[in-house]
C-alpha cells in the first residue's frame, strides 16, 4: 500500500458518510460543494441516461452512486480501500454501479473504453500533478466529452504543488499528501495548454455565514 493510499484511508475514517436524505428528502443527489444542499447539480456534466461517466477519487461514492440512479454507466475509482469498502456497503447494490481501486492516471492509461464525461468533487484533480492527469483526462475523454471538476480555491499567493496534512492520533504526526492549487485563469490556461476547449473556471461563493471560502469548478471539453 502507497502512503497515498494509507494517507487517504485515515482521512476516511475521519469523515461522516452522506446522511440518508437531503432538505429535498433524496436519498441519492449530487453535490459539488462541501456545503448541503447548495450549488449546481449534475446539469454540469452535460450528459444524460447512457452516458458513460467516470469519478476520480470518488471517495465514499455518494456522487457517482447517484448518476447509477439516473441511468448512466457510472464508474468511480479511487486509491483508499476504506473509502471505497464504505462505499460498496452503502451503494454496492445500486445497478449500473462500478467502483475500482486504482491511482487516477494509472486507470485512465489501462482504461479501453472512452467516457463522455469524467469529474472531480474534491479529487484526484485536486490531488494528482496536472501535468500527468490533464493528458491522461484527454485522452480517454470522447470528442466533446466533458471534464468538470470542484476543490476549494487557492490561498491568495500560494500556487503550485501545495502540502495538504491529514491529521493522524494524537501521538502521530499527521500524514501528508500533495495537492495543486491554481487561480481560476491559471487553471483555463493549463487546460488549453493541453489542447482542451471551452475552458472555464469560476468560484461559487459559499452560502451566508459563518463559512467565508467558496468552491471552484472548472470544465473544460476535448
Amino acid at each position: 500500500m502507497t502512503d497515498t493510499a494509507i494517507a487517504w484511508d485515515t482521512y476516511s475514517r475521519q469523515r461522516p458518510g452522506r446522511r440518508p436524505t437531503n432538505a429535498r428528502g433524496e436519498t441519492t443527489w449530487f453535490n459539488w460543494t462541501h456545503f448541503e444542499d447548495h450549488g449546481p447539480g449534475v446539469e454540469l456534466l452535460g450528459v444524460e441516461a447512457g452516458a458513460r461517466v467516470l469519478d476520480l477519487g470518488c471517495g465514499k461514492a455518494g456522487n457517482i452512486s447517484h448518476l447509477a440512479t439516473l441511468g448512466m454507466r457510472a464508474m468511480g475509482v479511487d486509491v483508499s480501500a476504506v473509502q471505497l469498502r464504505a462505499a460498496r456497503d452503502r451503494w454496492g447494490e445500486t445497478p449500473g454501479l462500478e467502483l475500482h481501486q486504482a491511482e487516477a492516471v494509472a486507470f485512465l492509461q489501462a482504461a479501453e473504453e472512452p467516457f463522455d464525461a469524467i469529474y472531480s468533487v474534491y479529487g484526484a484533480m485536486w490531488f494528482t500533478n496536472p501535468a500527468r492527469l490533464l493528458p491522461a483526462v484527454r485522452e480517454r475523454l470522447r470528442p466533446h466529452g466533458r471534464l468538470v471538476f470542484s476543490q476549494r480555491p487557492p490561498v491568495e499567493g500560494c500556487y503550485g504543488c501545495q502540502a495538504a496534512y491529514i491529521q493522524r492520533g494524537p501521538d502521530e504526526d499527521p500524514a501528508v499528501v500533495k495537492r495543486w492549487d491554481y487561480e481560476p485563469e491559471t487553471w483555463e490556461r493549463l487546460l488549453a495548454e493541453h489542447g482542451y476547449r471551452d475552458a472555464r473556471a469560476m468560484v461559487l461563493a459559499a452560502p451566508p455565514e459563518p463559512r467565508t471560502v467558496g468552491t471552484l469548478i472548472v470544465s473544460a471539453r476535448a
